[in-house]
């Protein structure tokens, strides 16, 4: 029986099959199912501003003039972003195939490697992250929003706890609106882009101006030598890469609405030019203030309130617009999908993303965003750790175990193909535990500790490397020939025929 149809390198469900897996509803919903083929309509410009408005955010500019802070010039600095954003630029096209391909989000994806039950594993991973993003974003928009209340209301300050009450008003702003859903995210990237590209301008602008011009902004001397100065740049890569791992796991949330894999491909091809764009800014801003203030100030906030009022009211305005474009954009997503897969029936994505602000507040951001050591080694160090293994088993069980081919009714299947043992792939549980392995030893033998360092690199390599063995004899693989008896190729003209090329009737 033909259940799904491919038009385009596109597959979609046939009415017939949509029709009989909407009726599992604790495996489907509005949100979680299959796109039409009407909904893939993104073109490569969305995707294009939706990384601009992702990258050009407070976090990579506190990365980037972070990562100057270590000692590195400004060269070494922006090497190592690009270095970085081009390293996971590689899982992040590779997983953002399945989306287009077959138009689910993530954790419907997480269904194929783990099973229907088992992907809630993968999924609460990526939330738990998304969740501490999204506080981290909250507390950088909360700055900014006290430094204007207090240039404008100086009164403002002798509120004991001001930051945190300036805290808690932008973190519901961001839940609100947050709640209003996938397609609301993409307009406000479309509209957040071109400003904050605007805006990194003018701060560029400053920073040669105050300077004296772009030769003293850049003058600041590497510190870093030999193996000093590898021993800083290889964990800065991988910090990088962690940035964006994330995205690298979640990735289907936004690609299933590609009209083509050339335009996600083309879109998502501008992430590191602009990463290493932005960086520059943030780098080349951060060495004026040493000249003009005599230290480096990586907190864009910090900078901002040493202007004059007019200019702390827009700079905040900015900062602003900033954070709750990466946080509505790159930190909701993927949690309220996760939330919403815990219970299809009962949770709507309005409802994962007040779960999703709420997870935040534990994730305690004023502590992570206390040191900048804390921030990059230790935040996105451990995390990137912690999803290695899940971006290397979800690129193996693609591309090398099914090779593109999946029965996309069965993953809204009770007791079906992508079922496995209760719900669980128990291969995928081992090939994840397989891939902690290496950088745990690297945490816990010192002469090893650049297996720790670079653990997201060595994790996902281990773990898609053991996943593929492990899936080796999986009966849950579809052959070509299975394939091609529940797949009907449709031309773009709408004439039917099938995988050998044969009509189909009716």
């Amino acid at each position: 029986m033909q259940t799904q149809v491919e038009q385009s390198g596109i597959v979609t469900l046939t009415a017939e099959s949509a029709q009989a897996a909407s009726a599992n509803i604790d495996l489907w919903n509005d949100d979680l199912r299959p796109c039409t083929r009407a909904e893939h309509s993104w073109r490569a410009s969305r995707f294009a501003s939706l990384w601009t408005g992702m990258c050009l955010c407070i976090p990579t500019y506190s990365l980037a003039s972070g990562i100057l802070s270590t000692g590195m010039n400004w060269w070494e600095a922006i090497l190592a972003i690009f270095v970085g954003s081009c390293v996971v630029l590689v899982p992040i096209l590779l997983v953002a195939h399945a989306g287009t391909r077959f138009g689910i989000p993530y954790p419907v994806f997480a269904r194929l490697w783990f099973g229907t039950r088992g992907a809630h594993v993968p999924a609460l991973a990526r939330a738990v992250i998304g969740a501490g993003w999204f506080g981290i974003n909250s507390w950088f928009g909360g700055l900014a929003l006290d430094a204007i209340v207090s240039r404008l209301v100086p009164s403002w300050t002798t509120i004991g706890p001001h930051q945190y009450v300036a805290f808690g008003l932008f973190w519901l702003l961001n839940v609100g609106v947050a709640m209003r859903g996938p397609q609301a995210i993409g307009r406000l990237a479309a509209f957040a882009a071109p400003t904050l590209g605007l805006a990194a301008v003018l701060l560029f602008a400053w920073g040669m101006s105050a300077a004296g011009g772009v030769g003293p902004m850049l003058a600041v001397p590497a510190t870093l030598h030999g193996g000093a100065f590898w021993a800083a740049f290889f964990p800065s890569v991988i910090g990088v890469v962690a940035f964006w791992a994330t995205l690298a796991l979640n990735i289907p949330d936004y690609s299933r609405y590609a009209d083509s894999q050339r335009a996600q491909l083309r879109g998502q091809l501008v992430m590191p030019l602009v990463m290493a764009a932005f960086s520059f800014v943030g780098i080349a801003v951060t060495s004026a203030t040493e000249v003009v203030f005599g230290q480096k100030l990586w907190n864009p906030v910090d900078l901002i309130v040493k202007f004059p009022t007019y200019v702390v009211l827009i700079g905040g305005i900015v900062v602003i617009l900033s954070s709750i474009t990466i946080n509505v954009g790159a930190n909701v997503m993927a949690p309220a999908r996760a939330f919403e897969n815990l219970w299809p029936s009962r949770i709507t994505f309005a409802g994962g993303a007040i779960l999703t602000g709420l997870l935040s507040l534990l994730m305690q951001p004023w502590y992570v965003l206390s040191t900048f050591a804390t921030y990059v080694f230790t935040w996105l160090g451990t995390y990137g750790t912690l999803l290695g293994p899940f971006d290397g088993i979800a690129i193996a069980d693609y591309w090398l175990v099914r090779q593109l081919r999946l029965d996309l009714f069965q993953l809204y299947s009770r007791n079906g193909r992508y079922d496995y043992a209760g719900g669980w792939n128990l291969r995928a549980v081992g090939a994840l535990i397989v891939g902690w392995i290496p950088p745990l030893i690297g945490l816990w033998v010192a002469p090893l500790h650049f297996l720790w360092s670079g653990g997201w690199l060595f994790s996902i390599i281990v773990a898609g490397i053991a996943y593929t063995w492990f899936m080796r004899t999986e009966k849950s693989r579809l052959t070509e020939p299975e394939y091609e008896a529940i797949t009907e190729i449709e031309s773009p003209v709408g004439a039917r025929v099938a995988v050998s090329g044969e009509p189909v009737s009716g």
